[in-house]
């Protein structure tokens, strides 16, 4: 079991264990190693996002790096989805992202990508927790002040000319768009990358400062565009995270699109030019039953994985997938990107819309959401859920209670130290009700 990595990475509040220097250097030491067993000196890509600890970590790990014998070069503040996309472009061993995506500005975390772009699959983040752990007992550290690694804003420029070139037809020139940048790693992208797009951009939280990333804003706080899109009477509003690797959305009466109902207009799209493959759509256990309804209608088949991107990547790579995502926003499109990238699906759905002549409520207008309560937890520990008779008894009552006319997910957070607790069902009394009952189960045992 991975005891560093979570769904997504390495995450912590910086400069705790495990985001502490002596660690971060060697997380740097362990990945040079390993890919040496590949090639004798790796390139690794570096990138951050805009919190204010982003420059001294990729100091500490650039360092470990070139100890272990790696050759690295820095992108400086760009999305995660610009890292993977420019390791695969430019033959580096691996990409690394400074970033804690959606969390708030204390924290920070490492994600790598493989040099095919994709993040690295479980099996080989415990190779390299292996070293790590061998390198923090056998290493003695002494702290160092790390050179910084300069920045080339080609990488920047080639990750703008990439999304361009995905809908090289869009020209947003009759309508008024909203953009969210949560005052993360598209802040400066975006910008740019819209105004090429014609149209009239109204840009909200875009002057990052090191610690006001995610707070109040993006799509953590997908209200947030909504308000500011019927304010501005504008058409569409997009609003992404911290390291934008998604994308939520609000249309033109302010309602908040969310990453299931952009899977619907997207399948749609895809099916309707015959490149949908099979027919099906790969989404997770979080996604709303009226999602799997609406598919349906037009004989479109969803699958359910872990949450997790890189688990409903690994589905859809089993299943040969065109389309697949999270609730949450992060959309694959594997014949454009090997990660969730919040600025291409906002360019995607963008294209979708200009091409149907119909505005964003009309084409999502049939997604009946059943009703649905999430209670998160903060817990202590992680223990398996299952192994616990007084949480496991809460479930197997709500489940019979539910009778098949709804669903129990409850799951640790990949990223934070949470219990989920997710119940959908026609009533929401009798969802509330058990979902607090398993909520109050783990308080109980594991709560903080």
């Amino acid at each position: 079991m991975r005891k560093l990595f979570g769904t997504d990475g390495i995450r912590a509040v910086a400069g705790e264990p495990p985001l502490d220097q002596h660690t971060i250097h060697a997380v740097g030491l362990a990945l040079a190693h390993t890919l040496s067993h590949h090639i004798a000196q790796p390139r690794v890509l570096l990138g951050s996002d805009t919190r204010e600890s982003s420059e001294w970590i990729s100091k500490t790990i650039g360092a470990g790096l070139r100890q272990g014998g790696a050759v690295v070069e820095s992108a400086g503040v760009i999305t995660t989805p610009g890292v993977a996309f420019l390791t695969r472009k430019h033959g580096f061993s691996a990409g690394v992202v400074i970033s804690a995506s959606h969390n708030p500005w204390q924290d920070n975390g490492i994600k790598v990508f493989g040099g095919d772009g994709y993040k690295l699959p479980d099996e080989q983040e415990l190779e390299i927790e292996s070293e790590i752990f061998r390198r923090l007992a056998d290493v003695p550290f002494a702290p160092e002040t790390s050179t910084a690694i300069p920045v080339q804003s080609r990488y920047r420029h080639d990750y703008e000319v990439f999304l361009r070139q995905v809908v090289p037809a869009l020209n947003l020139r009759d309508k008024s768009i909203v953009l969210d940048c949560a005052n993360g790693a598209a802040s400066a992208i975006a910008p740019e990358l819209f105004a090429t797009l014609g149209g009239t951009l109204h840009l909200t939280h875009s002057h990052p400062d090191g610690r006001n990333i995610n707070e109040h804003c993006g799509a953590l706080h997908p209200e947030i565009v909504a308000a500011e899109t019927t304010a501005r009477k504008a058409d569409l509003g997009i609003t992404l995270d911290g390291d934008a690797d998604r994308a939520l959305f609000a249309d033109a009466n302010g309602n908040v699109v969310n990453g299931d109902a952009v899977l619907l207009l997207a399948a749609r799209d895809l099916q309707a030019r015959g490149e949908l493959k099979d027919n099906t759509v790969v989404a997770t256990t979080m996604s709303n039953m009226g999602l799997e309804a609406a598919l349906g209608t037009t004989k479109i088949r969803m699958l359910r994985a872990p949450v997790g991107d890189k688990y409903v990547l690994q589905m859809m790579r089993q299943h040969s997938a065109t389309l697949g995502g999270e609730q949450s926003g992060h959309i694959l499109f594997p014949s454009h990107s090997t990660t969730g990238d919040g600025l291409l699906t906002a360019l995607l759905v963008l294209d979708i819309v200009q091409r149907s002549g119909k505005p964003l409520h009309q084409l999502v207008a049939d997604l009946k959401v059943f009703p649905q309560v999430i209670v998160n937890v903060r817990v202590r520990e992680k223990q398996p859920l299952e192994q616990i008779p007084e949480v496991s008894e809460r479930i197997q009552e709500a489940e019979t209670a539910l009778k098949g006319k709804g669903r129990v997910v409850v799951r640790y957070s990949g990223t934070e130290a949470l219990a989920r607790v997710m119940i959908e069902a026609e009533s929401r009394e009798e969802m509330e009700r058990h979902a607090e009952r398993i909520a109050q189960a783990i308080r109980s045992t594991l709560g903080v």
